[in-house]
């Protein structure tokens, strides 16, 4: 589910960081064993080691600009941010004697090695983006993506939405927890979290209610204690029809709109 994907990572304030085996270039192979180290690395990593701001501001991470190349623009920016060689002395240097020979200046930035492989590569994210996000489209399921996606598909497939690029301030404002908690179309989806919540405890008690109602049951509301069942659930629903429920929600995903019915 891409949507509760995307807004657990917003509202937790997660930042996402990926590494994977294959070819870097022409003149690299990594195979598992280095995926796999930089996740055991990263487990052993504080918190605020970990955090994204941090890194990049002591120099960890580094953002893929866009460039050009004979005269066309490459969107080296769909790459994110990639480790630097501070970030390999700072805490590879912990498992190899000389990390520097393992990962190498041309490894970390490929374009190195060769700069139309470089762009070609990122022309077939991008491409495969397009294919993806269009696919999103026209099939109308983007209509049923939370704003934060909708705008970024459709980004990915015409490289804008409503006049905003990847790189406007309120494109990236729709990323922030800020924006979401106060946004008209979160606080739906906690009003429906609420409503199916009530929907769901009434149904309980007309269940207890129909089993009180029959004679034969007696015994069994007698042990079960189904009177003071009947009492707790009025309760609790009382306090889930209450704003101090939908206060207690807030920050969580609430329910989907899309499976209103």
């Amino acid at each position: 589910d891409l949507n509760n994907a995307l807004l657990s990572f917003i509202l937790t304030g997660y930042n996402g960081f990926s590494t994977a085996a294959g070819y870097i270039g022409h003149k690299y192979k990594v195979d598992h064993d280095v995926s796999l180290l930089i996740p055991e690395l990263w487990s052993l990593m504080s918190q605020r080691e970990r955090d994204a701001d941090s890194m990049i501001k002591n120099g960890f991470l580094e953002k893929v600009e866009d460039f050009n190349l004979k005269g066309e623009k490459v969107l080296g920016s769909r790459l994110g941010y990639r480790i630097t060689d501070a970030f390999v002395n700072q805490y590879l240097g912990k498992v190899f004697e000389n990390p520097n020979s393992v990962f190498a200046e041309d490894m970390l930035k490929p374009e190195l090695q060769n700069r139309e492989d470089f762009a070609d590569g990122i022309k077939n994210i991008c491409e495969a983006q397009e294919k993806v996000a269009k696919s999103y489209i026209e099939s109308g399921s983007i209509e049923g993506f939370i704003p934060p996606l909708k705008a970024l598909i459709y980004i990915m497939a015409e490289g804008s939405f409503e006049g905003k690029t990847i790189d406007s301030p309120a494109f990236r404002e729709l990323f922030s927890r800020e924006y979401v908690i106060n946004s008209n179309w979160y606080n739906e989806r906690l009003a429906i979290k609420q409503q199916r919540k009530i929907a769901c405890n009434k149904m309980h008690v007309e269940y207890l209610r129909d089993f009180v109602s029959h004679d034969h049951n007696a015994y069994e509301v007698e042990r079960l204690g189904i009177q003071k069942r009947l009492e707790d659930i009025d309760k609790h629903l009382a306090w889930v029809k209450s704003d101090l429920y939908l206060e207690n929600i807030t920050g969580t995903l609430g329910a989907d709109p899309l499976f209103r019915n």
